[in-house]
């Protein structure tokens, strides 16, 4: 029988979180005897919270505000960790500490699901750390120029060299908008947006934005084009930790990993 081992995702807040849901699928269906829950774990305290782990841990999912905290208690990243400079998923290996980030590969794979291919240009609200995976998913698809709308666009300026072949400007939210091709909003979905402009039809909306769902930004979207949602995702990034907690790596598929992705979906509600 399967060692059992223990498995969360860490943040603050984190009583939100579907990634319990998610994990707990996945192991059931694949006839492991983990168990994955969530912790609060406030900016500042996830230093001390990892010294006390103990040997029946295997991995750590990360949301706000670990994603950057957790890098230099790192003892080795991917390269989209390096790329990025942001971390979601720990793998607990025999004492190290092994980052991943799985927020790119889920993204890009959940926009090729919804039919979403190359894209020339994108407008990006938001400015934290899943604008940074947002930007290497829409380099990976072919998008070459985003304007990245922000608060406080001086506090965003290192955005610019997240990608170097991309052409990023970084606006206020209150200056006058462009129009593009796909629409990405990674501020939350209660949060207070911008003045938009008017998109053509066919053209895509990205809203990591979960809880609620639909956000305010994904109803008014109506039938502008095709919407990729924060569980859309949220289940794509979510099958890529599952291959790394299982097998150590994200690029190895899951044994029949379409009935574990379908079994992953039906305990979210079946979006």
């Amino acid at each position: 029988m399967a060692e059992a081992r223990r498995l969360a995702v860490l943040g603050s807040p984190i009583a939100h979180s579907r990634s319990p849901q998610l994990h707990a699928a996945a192991y059931r269906e694949l006839g492991l005897p983990w168990e994955y829950g969530r912790v609060e774990v406030p900016a500042g305290t996830l230093a001390e919270f990892l010294a006390g782990l103990d040997g029946s841990w295997r991995g750590l999912s990360l949301t706000m505000p670990l994603k950057r905290e957790v890098l230099p208690l790192l003892d080795e990243a991917d390269d989209v960790v390096a790329a990025s400079g942001v971390c979601n998923t720990v793998l607990l290996d025999g004492g190290r500490r092994r980052g991943f980030n799985t927020d790119v590969g889920g993204l890009v794979a959940a926009l090729a699901e919804r039919g979403v291919g190359e894209r020339p240009d994108a407008l990006l609200l938001g400015g934290g750390a899943t604008a940074v995976s947002m930007l290497l998913a829409l380099e990976r698809i072919g998008t070459q120029r985003v304007t990245v709308a922000v608060r406080t666009p001086e506090r965003a300026a290192a955005l610019h060299a997240v990608v170097p072949a991309l052409d990023v400007r970084i606006v206020g939210f209150g200056e006058p908008l462009p129009g593009a091709s796909l629409l990405a909003s990674t501020v939350p979905g209660n949060a207070d947006l911008p003045e938009l402009p008017d998109f053509a039809p066919g053209t895509a909306l990205v809203d990591v934005a979960y809880e609620p769902w639909p956000s305010a930004l994904a109803r008014r979207w109506g039938s502008t084009g095709p919407i990729v949602g924060g569980l859309d995702m949220l289940l794509h990034q979510a099958v890529l930790q599952v291959r790394i907690f299982t097998g150590g790596v994200a690029a190895l598929p899951l044994p029949d990993e379409t009935s574990v992705a379908r079994a992953m979906r039906a305990a979210v509600g079946g979006f």
